[in-house]
Formats: structure tokens, sequence, C-alpha cells
């Protein structure tokens, strides 16, 4: 069975994570994996190597860029003679369609795997974000990550507008706001403007999801930030996030990151001590 990592597993309540990877040549291949909640990309510094995909292998070269989706099952190696280095960078699937949506970007959703492009400038962004992750990152950091290196990978064939209707991308966006986050489902409801089976069918057709498991995810999603960036009791982060109640949130959560909200809150504050 594949391994099916999870951003928190790395993150630890940080906006993204951020990693210099070198692979030797001849050495073992990394894990067959696909992830559960993120995506990535992957900015290839030196060296040459292979991107294994169930569609075939891809050759990587200095200066490429790869975006991962969590459906894409993939694994890397080194070639020689000098194996394969590369920068990679991981953050929440959720923020990137919040993201997605906030700025019209194509989401090159209809690609059939992973997406490369070749940009030697866009590898001075990685190098950048990697600095900015050996500190204290906040989400301005991955969010400046995104808008400095989009422009240096777009091309003629990804910069269609997405299919997402108008209304729907902008009560996705409107949602992220706390209060709005606390309305649940009728909220996204009132901010969209149509009714219940018009909403869960466009939500489905644009992001895979119902409406109520969008709205879960965005509340697991700040109460993450909530329970890494303050102290506030876990009961009291709950109720920010609209959840009915602490032992609810709770089995939510350890469902979602497969910590406690407490164990979470332990190890991400930890995650920044040097």
């Amino acid at each position: 069975m594949d391994q099916v990592l999870r951003f928190e597993s790395h993150a630890f309540g940080r906006p993204y994570h951020a990693a210099r990877v070198r692979i030797p040549a001849r050495a073992r291949d990394t894990e067959l994996h696909t992830h559960a909640d993120f995506h990535e990309f992957m900015g290839v510094v030196s060296g040459s190597g292979e991107h294994l995909l169930t569609t075939g292998v891809e050759q990587l070269q200095a200066g490429d860029v790869v975006l991962v989706r969590p459906s894409d099952r993939h694994a890397v190696r080194g070639s020689a003679p000098d194996g394969l280095e590369f920068v990679n960078m991981a953050f929440p699937s959720s923020a990137w369609q919040g993201f997605l949506d906030l700025t019209r970007t194509a989401s090159w959703a209809a690609a059939r795997g992973p997406v490369t492009f070749h940009a030697t400038e866009a590898i001075a962004v990685f190098e950048h974000a990697l600095e900015r992750f050996q500190d204290e990152p906040g989400p301005y950091d991955l969010m400046r990550f995104w808008i400095d290196l989009l422009p240096l990978v777009s091309s003629d064939e990804h910069t269609a507008r997405p299919g997402t209707p108008d209304w729907l991308a902008k009560a996705c966006t409107a949602m992220r706001a706390e209060n709005n986050l606390h309305g649940g489902v009728p909220r996204l409801l009132e901010l969209a403007g149509v009714s219940p089976a018009h909403l869960s069918r466009s939500m489905r057709t644009a992001y895979g999801v119902t409406p109520t498991d969008f709205v879960t995810d965005l509340r697991l999603e700040h109460a993450s930030s909530l329970l890494a960036a303050t102290n506030e009791p876990v009961a009291t982060i709950a109720a920010r996030c609209g959840f009915a109640s602490q032992s609810y949130f709770s089995r939510r959560f350890t469902a979602a990151h497969h910590l406690s909200p407490r164990e979470f809150r332990r190890r991400s504050q930890r995650a920044f001590v040097p």
C-alpha cells in the first residue's frame, strides 16, 4: 500500500513546510506516495533525476518546477553522475484553493498528472521561501511565494480561467472570515445567493466536496492556526470556529490530524523553538 502523507505531520501549525532534498545517484527511490491534504511545488536546484508517475517517467533537470497534487501518486530518483537536489514547498490544499479563488488563477485541474514547467529564474523564489521557513513564517510568506512564482511558470496552455462560477469563488473566499466561518453552511448559502441544491451541485463540480465538508475543512484549518498561534482554551477555539461543542471539535480535529488539539498545540509551539 502506498504511503499517504499528511501536511500537519511535518508542518505542526506553520502555514507551509519547506525542505532541501538531496537524492544521490543510484540511491534508492523515494517511497511511492500520495498526499492526503496538501499540494507541493518542487523546484529543481541542481543535477538531474526522474519523476516516477503512474502515467510514466518524467526527466527532471535543474530549473524544472513541478506542481504535485493530492491525487498524484509519485516518487523521485536521482540520476548519474550528480544525483538530484530540489527544494520542496508543501502547503494545505484548502489554502491553495483559496488563493486560486481570490486571484482567479488557473488551477491546472484538467491536467492528468503533475504539471511541470522549466523556469530557471524561479529557483530563487524557492530559496527565499526556504530561508523564511528557518525563522517563523507567516501566511504572508506563503502568499508571497505563490505571487512571486506563478508569473514565472505561467504559459499559454494554462492561462484560462477556472470553470468555477464567480459567485461561488467569491462566496468561498468570503467564508474564510471568522464571522462567516462561524455561520457555517447557512452563511455560505447566504453569501452564494443560490438554492441548497444548486450550491451542492456547484461545490461538487468545482471542488469535489460537499458544502458541509468544505466548511468543516475551513474550520479545522482556522482552528490549527489558532492552536499554534494563541493560548486560548480549546473550548474557546472550538466556539470561534463554529463547532457545536468541544467534544465534537476534538473528534473531528483528531480524525483529520491524527493528533488531539492539545497535542497538536504542544508540538506546533515546540516546532518554533530552535
